[in-house]
């Protein structure tokens, strides 16, 4: 009976002693998945916030993308205004004049719902973020250096972007 408790024993600390290495073993086991788990995590973490600025940056670039598509469209568009200005300068008959009248303000009411706003600086002092002066003359009794005698070509914004100069004749000292 003795021999029979020595090998219960013995065979009780074997167990206990594979049971323990398991235990270790599944504890490392544990910790190994629990680290990969926490790599995992700060991965996607980093993912979702790059995919995040990469949706600002797009948008970004779409809204300047439409912008400046905008900005082309009107570009070309303006020259039909310059031609409506110079056609009712000319000495027309009455009819034209009003049928010209009618499309210069249809086309301004047009650039104004898309905010462009007309720059027309005649008079005023030369400003070189808004204008530019293709002549200089010289200064007339009565005439105030460095202002705009003459406006050669309307210039246009759209916000506070200068999307046309005005190009301008100032009067010198």
């Amino acid at each position: 009976m003795e021999e029979n408790q020595t090998t219960v024993k013995k065979t009780s600390k074997e167990k206990i002693a594979e049971l323990t290495k398991e235990n270790e073993a599944l504890k490392l086991e544990l910790e190994t998945v629990r680290l990969e788990s926490s790599q995992h995590k700060d991965s996607w973490f980093r993912t979702a916030a790059d995919f995040e600025n990469f949706k600002k940056r797009n948008q970004d670039t779409r809204i300047n993308a439409y912008k400046e598509g905008k900005i082309d469209v009107i570009k070309k568009l303006l020259v039909i205004g310059d031609n409506l200005d110079r056609a009712l300068a000319m000495n027309l008959d009455e009819n034209t004049i009003q049928g010209l009248k009618l499309t210069k303000r249809q086309f301004d009411e047009v650039l104004a719902s898309e905010g462009v706003t007309p720059i027309d600086p005649l008079g005023e002092v030369f400003d070189p973020n808004t204008q530019e002066a293709v002549m200089q003359v010289p200064k007339q009794e009565g005439e105030t250096p460095n202002t705009v005698k003459q406006v050669f070509l309307k210039g246009y914004k759209l916000g506070d972007k200068v999307i046309r100069y005005a190009q301008v004749v100032v009067i010198g000292e």
